[in-house]
């Protein structure tokens, strides 16, 4: 063995002063021509020992030794007798004697095909998670993980961990400068390895940051990525995802059951359940109670408990506070096994500022907006997305379809869409505008088209739901016609009118009845979904019975008829927990739910109302089988407003589908009171939210029968009894062919 004849260039330079950003080029095995003879030299880097063999893994007998350069920890020497490369491990000793073996991450060509690099770089690399990020992998025989990772702007990359005692000099990455991106395989890793990227920036800092595409990361406020191999988990859900691909939700019944699993259920001692420990307990739950789909808040890795999960940090990962990936994805098989929908909340819209994490990636503005003042959201102290970047563009839809695809997510509800739609949101005519001058992000619409046009042509049958706050057109309509594709819209517009109607004293109701009625405008302009989340029990908003007006007994009445409300209005619904029992406190993410509520017969009825409303929802088509809009629903009546009454149909393929419903936001009886409707029938009451049975006064109606007297605008007219606060269902029981006789008034 001896040295070669550019031992000291200047790579080596940079390499011993950490500035090398080709460390494959020097390090590693490679063919030299000597006077006119094919040779091989070998480098490595090992500042602990002392000295340093190569040992061909095929033939362990075959053991050539480095020599040391000049004590700077980079061994070198030449093999003259071999001319094609081989694989091959190092084994080092230091002055004490200590010896270890590995084999050389620098003998491994690039895992980055030219394919690879052109989808990256133009933005259509869907699955780009299986290539950035640590993925466990096999190459050349060996078993290893790639690492990859997207810096352009960086001086030098490396990846740094307790399996090389955090020295960046060790496993410095090659840097691909076409795409930005810096690459290493490291043989031998083990699933659960903790690491993270060193970065040294253009102006020598030094960074230490988390990966942007890691599966796992440390449980907070331990905050380093952790290697985690994604194919080894058996799904059992195929019935599932395969009826799920034959349905269009638009046309079926969702019911949704909002959940933070940290504070939904806890152990006696304060710890959180475990993916695995919610799975069934809330399964369980979440079928008795009637719902069709739980939707999860705080899933997504993010380091501070108080941001309920909507500052991400891990946008790859689920949080380790409730255990691992594939922990998750058990809770998930168990969801569908019961035949529960999964929707994650998923937030593209801002990232917080943490310094492990993606603020200033590489030391330049990467995933954030470069003009500073379009990076900083004025609400949230967070920072925003660069939506008109391919890479970052694609690190978002590829979260998306991660979750999609690898955890088999049935849809995704986006949070804070308004905030991405407008450039002017929070900043109070201080913004920059687009090109045309207007208000308008292009790029985040751009963004919103291609998110939902690929996810949707990528995952049959999911929903994507957006929670958008303003009067945006056609946000769940398709891209083709013009329209955002998002399969969903959250009815803010609905549930802010509402909560302030049922708010107000029941006196006062009649001076502000269009908060009742206004939404019934706009209902088919979008495939809404009401709902009351957990954004409406928190920061000093009171718990939804606290919201009701009156004495106790007035506050649960209020409330069972809200639901009511909620339940009969079009649209899809979701509801927060806690509010099915009536909780009385805000929700607090540091404590579970107050479930020793419901040994309290009030709030056991509202439990058992909220379950039978979810039974009744699904067993009526006029409520979910939408058609175009309007021929679903029709007013009787929306005008007495001195009465505080509404009432309405609901209208199915059948004429005895129709349901009549007639609600009183007032705490009055209202005794023989006509209401005109659509068929002569027998009619019979089928849901009264005041029956003694939901802790209410009693107030009900027996089967009653149509008369020839015109009303409402209706031929026909029945007369019943109207509840206090209190919301009555009619159903046809049977047409009548003959008139019966007429009563008088």
């Amino acid at each position: 063995m001896e040295f070669s004849t550019f031992v000291m260039n200047d790579q080596l330079t940079k390499l011993k002063q950490g500035d090398c950003n080709d460390p494959h080029s020097v390090l590693g095995m490679h063919t030299m021509e000597e006077e006119g003879r094919t040779s091989l030299v070998v480098r490595a880097f090992c500042p602990t020992a002392c000295s340093v063999e190569v040992i061909s893994v095929e033939d362990s007998t075959k053991r050539y030794p480095l020599l040391s350069c000049e004590d700077s920890g980079i061994f070198e020497g030449v093999i003259k007798k071999r001319k094609n490369k081989f694989l091959y491990k190092l084994e080092c000793q230091d002055a004490e004697g200590n010896k270890w073996d590995y084999v050389d991450p620098y003998q491994f060509s690039s895992t980055f095909s030219d394919q690879d690099l052109y989808l990256f770089g133009e933005g259509t690399d869907y699955e780009i998670y299986n290539k950035l990020g640590a993925n466990v992998k096999e190459v050349m025989g060996v078993q290893g993980v790639t690492f990859a990772v997207w810096a352009p702007h960086a001086k030098r990359v490396s990846v740094v961990g307790d399996f090389n005692n955090w020295d960046g000099r060790r496993h410095a990455m090659r840097f691909i400068e076409t795409h930005g991106i810096w690459e290493i395989f490291i043989p031998d890793i083990h699933e659960m390895t903790i690491y993270k990227y060193e970065i040294k920036t253009e102006k020598d800092i030094i960074l230490y940051k988390a990966d942007p595409y890691a599966k796992y990361s440390q449980i907070r406020p331990d905050n380093a990525s952790v290697v985690y191999n994604l194919n080894k988990y058996k799904w059992k859900d195929k019935k599932w995802i395969e009826k799920r691909s034959q349905t269009a939700y638009y046309k079926e019944p969702v019911s949704i059951y909002e959940v933070h699993i940290g504070s939904w259920k806890k152990h006696s001692n304060g710890d959180f359940y475990t993916y695995k420990e919610a799975a069934h307990s809330l399964a369980k739950y979440i079928k008795e109670m009637g719902y069709t789909h739980v939707e999860l808040m705080g899933i997504i890795e993010h380091p501070f408990d108080g941001s309920w999960g909507y500052q991400v940090t891990g946008y790859f990962a689920p949080t380790s506070r409730y255990g691992s990936p594939d922990d998750f994805r058990y809770f998930i098989d168990i969801m569908h096994k019961h035949n529960i929908g999964v929707i994650l909340d998923w937030v593209p819209a801002h990232f917080p500022k943490d310094a492990f994490a993606l603020e200033k990636f590489d030391g330049t503005a990467l995933y954030e907006h470069i003009d500073e003042k379009q990076a900083h959201h004025p609400h949230w102290g967070t920072l925003i997305f660069d939506y008109g970047r391919p890479q970052v563009a694609l690190f978002l839809i590829a979260s998306a379809l991660s979750w999609l695809e690898q955890y088999h997510i049935d849809g995704l509800r986006v949070d804070a869409v308004a905030s991405m739609l407008y450039l002017d949101y929070g900043r109070e005519g201080d913004y920059v505008p687009n090109k045309y001058g207007g208000r308008e992000n292009l790029e985040a619409i751009e963004f919103f088209k291609k998110l939902n046009s690929v996810a949707h042509s990528r995952c049959q049958g999911i929903m994507m739901i957006a929670e958008e706050s303003t009067a945006w057109p056609r946000v769940s309509h398709p891209v083709e016609q013009g329209g955002l594709g998002f399969g969903f819209k959250w009815n803010m517009g609905w549930m802010n009118d509402f909560l302030t109607y049922m708010k107000i004293d029941p006196y006062f109701r009649k001076y502000n009845h269009e908060k009742i009625t206004f939404s019934l405008m706009y209902a088919f302009s979008e495939n809404f979904i009401q709902v009351l989340s957990h954004d409406e029990v928190v920061h000093g908003k009171s718990s939804m019975i606290y919201k009701m007006p009156g004495d106790d007994a007035q506050k649960f009445a209020n409330l069972r008829a809200a639901y009511g409300y909620m339940f009969m209005h079009p649209g899809k619904k979701m509801l927060f927990m806690g509010n099915e029992f009536a909780q009385t406190t805000e929700w607090n993410e540091k404590k579970e739910l107050d479930w020793e509520l419901i040994q309290n017969e009030p709030h056991a009825c509202v439990q058992q109302y909220v379950k039978d409303l979810n039974k009744f929802y699904k067993a009526h088509k006029c409520l979910w089988e939408i058609g175009n809009g309007y021929e679903n629903f029709e007013w009787i009546d929306c005008d007495n407003k001195d009465q505080s009454i509404i009432s309405f149909i609901r209208k199915g393929p059948q004429i005895k589908d129709k349901l009549v419903v007639i609600i009183n936001f007032t705490p009055v009886v209202w005794h023989t009171y006509r209401i005109g409707v659509p068929e002569r029938a027998v009619y019979k009451e089928v849901l009264n939210s005041d029956d003694i049975y939901y802790n209410g006064t009693g107030v009900v109606n027996s089967t009653v029968h149509a008369a020839d007297i015109p009303w409402h605008g209706k031929p026909y007219s029945i007369e019943i009894n109207i509840p206090p606060l209190g919301m009555s269902v009619f159903k046809i029981e049977k047409l009548l062919k003959e008139s019966p006789k007429k009563k008088g008034k």
